[in-house]
């Protein structure tokens, strides 16, 4: 007897793959998404491709350029810094948490995740570094044990992966996280709290010189930063 997949099933499926495939840079900044052409390369219908598409807007990786076309959102500088600065203020304030509540369990976890997170540094694996750093933070903002700040979180989750795989710079990153796993083990809010900021600038920093050039650079009025690829006049 054959099985039918339900359609919230296929809908969560399709959704699960685009949204990889954009975070992973299989689809691009200004790709386009057709719906007929998704549904006959998942083997689907166009109802969960449409429903899945409509998703992916609502979690701001896609939009509607025009009625009958939808492309993979491109990130501006005030996307990234509004994402960095929800980040900043949240991130920090669990790390504290974290520091306070972390068990010994949940820092033996932190730490097998940094040693896969090294192995994956040292093979330049960009896809398994981004998925170790997101639950590396998940797992942060478990410790902190504060539902709320996990369902804040939750929206834009998938958008600062996207940001993440951005930024290249692999064995700065894992050397932020492993000053940010001893500071948590410490047991010391505020010098948890200290490392967190830092680390989140220095993220920031890196992932606005890999997108746009210079992060120091003024930006000109009108200056159209609407994509990955840096703008006109920038190095």
């Amino acid at each position: 007897m054959t099985t039918v997949e339900p359609l919230g099933a296929v809908r969560e499926r399709v959704l699960g793959s685009l949204r990889q495939e954009i975070i992973a840079g299989r689809l691009l900044p200004g790709d386009r998404l057709v719906e007929r052409e998704l549904a006959e390369r998942f083997g689907v219908s166009r109802v969960p491709v449409r429903e899945a598409i409509r998703a992916l807007v609502t979690e701001g990786f896609v939009l509607f350029e025009t009625p009958r076309r939808t492309v993979v959102r491109r990130l501006t500088r005030t996307d990234v810094a509004e994402l960095f600065e929800l980040r900043e203020a949240l991130e920090v304030y669990a790390t504290g948490l974290a520091a306070q509540r972390a068990t010994r369990a949940d820092l033996a976890e932190l730490d097998e995740l940094l040693d896969r997170a090294a192995d994956a540094t040292a093979a330049d694996d960009a896809e398994t570094i981004t998925d170790i750093n997101t639950l590396f933070h998940d797992r942060i903002l478990a410790m902190a044990g504060n539902s709320l700040l996990i369902s804040v979180m939750e929206p834009v989750d998938g958008r600062l992966r996207w940001l993440t795989r951005q930024n290249e710079e692999w064995p700065q990153l894992l050397a932020e996280h492993r000053e940010l796993y001893a500071a948590i083990a410490s047991g010391d809010r505020e010098r948890a709290r200290a490392h967190a900021l830092a680390h989140v600038r220095a993220n920031y920093r890196s992932t606005v010189r890999h997108l746009f050039g210079d992060p120091d650079t003024p930006v000109p009025t009108g200056t159209d930063l609407a994509g990955f690829d840096r703008p006109r006049g920038e190095a």
